[in-house]
């Protein structure tokens, strides 16, 4: 079964208070097996236009993936999240080799 993935693009606009987010959403992380594989670090943009940080976040699907997202645990931390920041965020389902 294929796994599940948030692809985000964030461009933090409250450094002081983006901090509660990532704290409020840990419950949400905790209770859907979320395995951080970017979150932020170094890069380079290619081609196009990317966010200042990028996070990839993997699923062990991608309904457990929405699930996350669409949790009571994630709404509180996506409020902080939302009014802290800009975020580009897609779900997607990964390919099954």
């Amino acid at each position: 079964m294929p796994k599940g993935y948030w692809i985000v693009g964030v461009t933090v606009s409250d450094e002081a208070r983006y901090p509660a987010y990532r704290e409020a959403a840990q419950a949400a992380y905790d209770k859907f097996g979320a395995k951080f594989l970017v979150r932020g670090g170094r890069g380079e943009t290619k081609e196009g236009s990317v966010r200042d940080r990028v996070v990839v976040v993997e699923f062990a699907d991608y309904e457990t993936a929405l699930a996350c997202y669409d949790s009571p645990e994630y709404a509180a931390a996506r409020a902080i999240r939302q009014s802290a920041s800009a975020a580009d965020f897609a779900i997607i389902e990964g390919h099954d080799a």
